[in-house]
């Protein structure tokens, strides 16, 4: 069997119907590929031209079962990379990234800023912020990394539809506290704008109070696409 060459870091993308921002999430990154960063892209069956426009623009793009958790595994389980950076399409990495921000940390994620230029905004950025750094717990729009030993030896995120980033980080936490970004991760706002800033941010507070309660996230996801 070929053992494969690994490098230093592999940044996987999970997308579903992603083509009206997957070109330009994947340009920011063409300096690090250039620089031996691995770039995968895991897509869950999108009927649009996600995966052809990703094509030019990634090392490895593959399709499979839809699900954030299962295709964030999928895209682990083909990464040659020594870390693991999960980005979600729509969010870009801090302007001067490097992959020596992760060297010396087991896990960790960054601290988020949102690209609407609404006042609520800037209180949903600082809430969000202040209450991972204080739990510990970050979520995938604060773009998990984590080191590849450490996610094989957890086995990955669960198989579960929801808050898969948050009970993977609960089992991180029991192994070591994660490292903390200083510089920050920019995420569309689109979700807020969408549905509604209030709304939204009432249905997120809600939806993980009642994780935390014990509700199954089978149940959870079917209110959140209610």
């Amino acid at each position: 069997m070929a053992i494969l060459e690994t490098v230093p870091l592999s940044i996987i993308i999970p997308t579903l119907n992603e083509q009206g921002v997957i070109e330009a999430c994947l340009d920011h990154l063409q300096p690090l590929r250039k620089m031996g960063v691995e770039i995968i892209v895991s897509d869950g069956g999108s009927i649009d031209r996600t995966c052809e426009l990703a094509a030019a623009y990634a090392d490895k793009v593959i399709s499979g079962e839809s699900g954030r958790s299962c295709q964030m595994n999928a895209g682990a389980g083909i990464a040659r990379g020594q870390y693991f950076l999960f980005l979600h399409a729509d969010t870009q990495l801090p302007e001067h990234f490097s992959v020596a921000l992760l060297l010396g940390a087991q896990w960790g994620f960054f601290p988020l800023r949102l690209s609407g230029s609404a006042w609520p905004f800037r209180f949903i950025e600082h809430a969000i912020n202040l209450r991972s750094k204080i739990s510990g717990i970050g979520t995938g729009d604060q773009v998990l990394f984590v080191r590849s030993a450490l996610f094989n030896v957890l086995g990955g995120f669960a198989d579960i539809p929801l808050m898969e980033d948050v009970e993977f980080c609960r089992r991180l936490k029991v192994i070591c506290r994660p490292a903390f970004g200083h510089s920050f991760v920019v995420t569309s706002s689109r979700r807020w704008e969408q549905r509604g800033i209030i709304r939204t941010v009432f249905q997120m507070w809600r939806l993980r109070l009642a994780y935390f309660l014990g509700v199954s996230p089978q149940s959870l996801v079917r209110q959140y696409y209610s």
